[in-house]
């Protein structure tokens, strides 16, 4: 499978306008728009696609996370942060525009984010990154883009995976999890391609 984006190339970085947040004083929000994604050469045999985005750079504690006068070490452990989850795409789909799926930020998160026809979207892990935010907190539903941490000195990665599985529609309802998706999916992944994308909003991190 070969997977690409008109927006950014593997390894290089992802356009502001395509994050949740941007360089600032010391940060601001950006455009929240999805990037353009193209796919081809899937197995004979695929009768839908899995899209997932997922961050794999993100601090493992918040001590130092957004904090002035400190920074978050390049050497602290690392998790997961998933941006993005998409079942149920239709085999016939190979592309997605710009901003066809996200094209602004949607405060509490998106209730009913746009997909193609038959698609189901899962939960990203905004909704726990706003629990509690008086202005922001909600469920966050499709794609929403990058926003690490300001201060952060390691270069984040954005793996964008298109997975072509073999049946059309996998069990799964809107809002559903990481977890219930790897869950789902197993044992009906034909074959996936991952591209990556970097991000900081740092300016003294290269990359």
């Amino acid at each position: 499978m070969q997977l690409r984006s008109d927006n950014f190339g593997d390894g290089q970085r992802i356009p502001a306008r395509f994050a949740f947040g941007k360089p600032g004083d010391p940060f601001a929000l950006s455009d929240n728009h999805s990037p353009h994604l193209a796919w081809r050469d899937a197995p004979p045999a695929t009768r839908s696609f899995v899209l997932t985005c997922i961050d794999t750079d993100v601090p493992s504690r918040g001590d130092d996370v957004n904090q002035a006068g400190r920074t978050v070490p390049a050497d602290l452990p690392r998790v997961e942060f998933v941006h993005w989850l998409m079942a149920n795409i239709p085999a016939e789909c190979g592309e997605l525009s710009a901003g066809a799926c996200s094209d602004e930020i949607t405060p509490r998160g998106k209730r009913e984010p746009i997909g193609p026809p038959g698609s189901v979207q899962g939960v990203n892990d905004y909704t726990g990154w706003f629990a509690g935010d008086a202005g922001m907190g909600g469920e966050y539903l499709g794609y929403d883009g990058p926003c690490p941490p300001w201060n952060d000195t390691l270069l984040h990665h954005y793996h964008f995976t298109i997975h072509a599985i073999d049946v059309a529609a996998l069990p799964l309802v809107k809002g559903f999890s990481r977890e219930q998706l790897r869950a789902a999916m197993a044992g009906h992944v034909l074959d996936q391609v991952t591209l990556v994308g970097t991000y900081s909003m740092n300016p003294a991190v290269a990359g």
